[in-house]
């Protein structure tokens, strides 16, 4: 019977500098910003936990000093935990940093740091391992709404539709993926290397990469707007993230 995630190490990726939350990070490490009265990353480790994973590594970068210190303060949180950090000098990208972290011998799991979800990290796990794949996505639908009048037209220059406002249903990546060590043989140490370039190079390589797609509640606290949305969802249904 599968174990789910019980055990797996997971990485957070958590160095980024946060410009589209500013002002807010511009002197404050973005996974610290707060959810209520706690920080987004400690909600999200609060999660891990909960489902048996408790050997973590955090990347840092962008004001990785405040980010260490808040931890050494947290005495109760990573009693619980096997907590290690990993800083970068100067960054590598959300796939170049796990190169980093040492010893990913096993499944992994590598997440964002500024998410709120409540995703379940046992069927995810199952259903990579179910496919055989090297690296799986978890996904979700998002509609994204264009605040404008978007024209069709001719070669001639004649209109020949009008859309306002229209929005458009994606299935976009939520942050989170499960690794096999075999992706760590793409990714070149030291060198900056994204995840959409990583995935990009599994398939061109004939490797499988898998999307996990779910409904689950999900929000990257990467914007002002779903920022504010996150600090609401998680007042009203607290309980659906975090039960430590």
């Amino acid at each position: 019977m599968s174990k789910g995630a019980t055990g797996l190490q997971a990485v957070i990726l958590a160095g980024g500098k946060g410009t589209r939350l500013r002002p807010f990070t511009a002197s404050f490490p973005k996974p610290l910003v707060p959810l209520g009265d706690t920080p987004v990353v400690e909600v999200l480790i609060l999660r891990l936990i909960e489902f048996g994973i408790t050997d973590v590594t955090m990347t840092l970068g962008h004001l990785a000093e405040l980010m260490r210190a808040y931890f050494v303060h947290r005495a109760e949180l990573t009693q619980k935990l096997n907590l290690h950090f990993v800083i970068e000098e100067t960054p590598t990208g959300t796939a170049g940093s796990v190169s980093l972290v040492k010893n990913l011998n096993d499944t992994f799991l590598v997440m964002n740091g500024d998410l709120l979800t409540d995703l379940n990290f046992h069927d995810l796990v199952d259903f990579h391992r179910s496919k055989d794949a090297v690296l799986t996505i978890a996904t979700r639908k998002r509609e994204v709404k264009i605040d404008l009048g978007v024209l069709e037209y001719n070669e001639n220059n004649e209109i020949t539709n009008y859309h306002e406002k229209p929005e458009t249903t994606y299935d976009v990546s939520m942050g989170v993926y499960v690794y096999e060590p075999k992706a760590l043989e793409f990714i070149e140490p030291g060198k900056r290397l994204d995840l959409p370039d990583l995935v990009l190079k599994l398939i061109a390589a004939g490797e499988r990469v898998c999307a996990f797609p779910t409904d689950c509640q999900w929000l990257d606290i990467g914007r002002p707007d779903d920022y504010a949305r996150a600090q609401e969802l998680f007042e009203e249904k607290r309980d659906s993230f975090v039960h430590v």
